[in-house]
């Protein structure tokens, strides 16, 4: 955005993090919101976008509304998996809602928002036909798998997951010693992360920056839980997919918060465990470590999770998810 020429008040990247865990960032927050009030007060500002994170977007979308600023949410806040009682501040405060999710029109119209499904950014470059990533897998074998490992984007998911994905790793080597590995970091910064917290024995490429070029190459993958999943899904490439947890904050805080039977996106999105999914994983890595040499040994499965998990993310990529927000700005506009 800034290389645009956009005027950035703040970045907050490094700081995003999921569900209970954000509670770490209050303080930062809070302050943020009171500077970004006291701009819309002294600014002129036509439309206000904002992008996901509910928690904070609220704040801003409830100060653009009393200075009667209309807001556009991109991406919706998934009230559908946990905090479903902030429905009420949706429709409140936002005017208009651009999902990515093809059932969250149905879902977010039913409780009054005014919203519209414009397909998910992410998946543009790839569409709109999906077809030719489908795998075969009639050639495959297990003892050269190639794995892509995906430890997320936020500086607390790699804090958390990049240490249990190498343990992985290190384990199925063991097993397929051809096995080789390339690891996505968001930027060089972060691999350089990565590299400084690299255990003993593990080897990788690393790639930036790449996540569907690199699931593309790629027979399975490790991902952190997040929209990368999506991503991996797109080019068919059959993956476990992780979040860690502290056990004792799940079982306080998470597990009354989170409603949803399926925590990772694509198994939201297919209404079922499409792919294995280990929310909250907590320590041991060894049902993981099992799910995937199970996979491994089973070139029908792995073809058929290719195939499905592609069927699953075509509709997604069906047009220019942002090329319509960009239209729908502009109407807002007048």
């Amino acid at each position: 955005m800034a290389s645009a020429g956009c005027k950035l008040l703040e970045t907050t990247v490094g700081r995003a993090a999921m569900i209970y865990k954000a509670f770490s960032h209050i303080a930062h927050y809070y302050n943020l919101i009171k500077r970004i009030n006291r701009f819309l007060k002294t600014n002129k500002v036509d439309l206000v976008v904002v992008c996901d994170s509910p928690s904070f977007n609220f704040h801003i979308a409830k100060a653009a509304k009393k200075v009667k600023i209309k807001t556009l949410f991109y991406v919706a806040p998934q009230l559908w998996a946990w905090g479903g009682w902030r429905i009420h501040k949706l429709r409140k405060y936002c005017d208009k809602l651009c999902c990515i999710l093809p059932f969250e029109q149905d879902w977010f119209s039913q409780r009054g928002v005014d919203v519209i499904f414009v397909g998910n950014p992410l998946l543009d470059r790839l569409g709109p036909d999906f077809g030719g990533y489908k795998r075969q897998y009639a050639g495959f074998g297990s003892k050269n798998a190639r794995f892509a490992i995906m430890p997320g984007s936020r500086a607390a998911e790699t804090a958390s997951l990049w240490q249990p994905m190498q343990q992985i790793a290190l384990r199925i080597k063991e097993k397929y010693p051809a096995a080789t590995f390339v690891t996505v970091a968001v930027d060089d910064k972060r691999e350089q992360i990565l590299k400084s917290s690299q255990i003993k024995g593990f080897e990788c490429q690393y790639a930036i920056g790449s996540v569907s070029d690199t699931a593309r190459e790629a027979d399975f993958a490790i991902v952190a839980s997040g929209s990368a999943t999506l991503q991996v899904a797109a080019v068919g490439c059959p993956m476990v997919i992780m979040y860690q947890s502290s056990r004792i904050l799940w079982h306080l805080v998470g597990r009354w918060l989170v409603k949803a039977k399926y925590l990772s996106l694509v198994n939201a999105l297919a209404g079922r465990e499409l792919v294995p999914e280990f929310m909250p994983y907590f320590s041991s890595i060894e049902p993981i470590v099992e799910t995937i040499e199970q996979l491994l040994d089973d070139r029908d499965k792995l073809a058929q999770l290719s195939d499905e998990l592609i069927q699953l993310a075509e509709p997604l990529g069906a047009g220019s998810a942002s090329e319509k927000v960009a239209q729908i700005v502009g109407e807002m506009l007048g």
